[in-house]
């Protein structure tokens, strides 16, 4: 009896070790890993425009990327009232009102505009496509999209922005920086 006991308090202390490791683990892990996670950009409009120009927001699409819904007219019912016999049944003629109510047809909310001190820019590089959200006094990263075969990278601080697109021995970097001015956007092209 002994010896099983014995084989049970090591196999109980081996579970608990175990189980601190893996706790300990766990929560060092997740401490790091919470720092690197950005949230999610904002989905702001962009309307479509020239690639050699910034993009800014509140100025008309180009075409409507929405049909609008067209109104239903009612339509009168055609109703067959059965015979007594239960035989065949005869189309009655048509009543001059509908036997239902078109419903309304709902429209689209409308689309959310920015803020009045909100300024989405989009810049397009050879790398790809970068969008800012440029305020009086910092910048948001709204977007930021790699062309088809480029690498992209970015960085984040407290007073700039760094999008870097990679691709054979090229080096395109966006840069917007704010540090104790209004925020502005540069644009650096090297060789690697």
């Amino acid at each position: 009896m002994a010896p099983m006991r014995r084989g049970l308090v090591h196999a109980l202390a081996w579970s608990l070790a175990t189980g601190a490791a893996v706790t300990l683990s766990w929560w060092g892990v997740h401490t790091v890993l919470s720092g690197t996670v950005y949230d999610p950009p904002r989905a702001l409009p962009l309307p479509a425009g020239s690639a050699d120009e910034p993009v800014t927001a509140g100025s008309d699409p180009l075409t409507s990327s929405t049909r609008r819904p067209t109104t239903v007219e009612p339509s009168a019912s055609v109703t067959s009232k059965p015979t007594p016999s239960g035989g065949r049944s005869t189309p009655s003629t048509p009543s001059a009102t509908p036997s239902r109510q078109a419903q309304p047809t709902t429209q689209a909310p409308p689309a959310t505009t920015p803020p009045t001190d909100s300024n989405v820019k989009s810049y397009t590089v050879d790398g790809g496509r970068v969008t800012f959200d440029l305020g009086e006094t910092s910048a948001e990263l709204v977007s930021a999209t790699p062309a088809s075969g480029w690498q992209m990278q970015v960085w984040k601080q407290p007073s700039w922005i760094r999008v870097t697109f990679t691709a054979d021995g090229r080096e395109l970097s966006v840069f917007c920086v704010w540090h104790d001015t209004a925020p502005r956007v540069e644009i650096d092209d090297r060789a690697t």
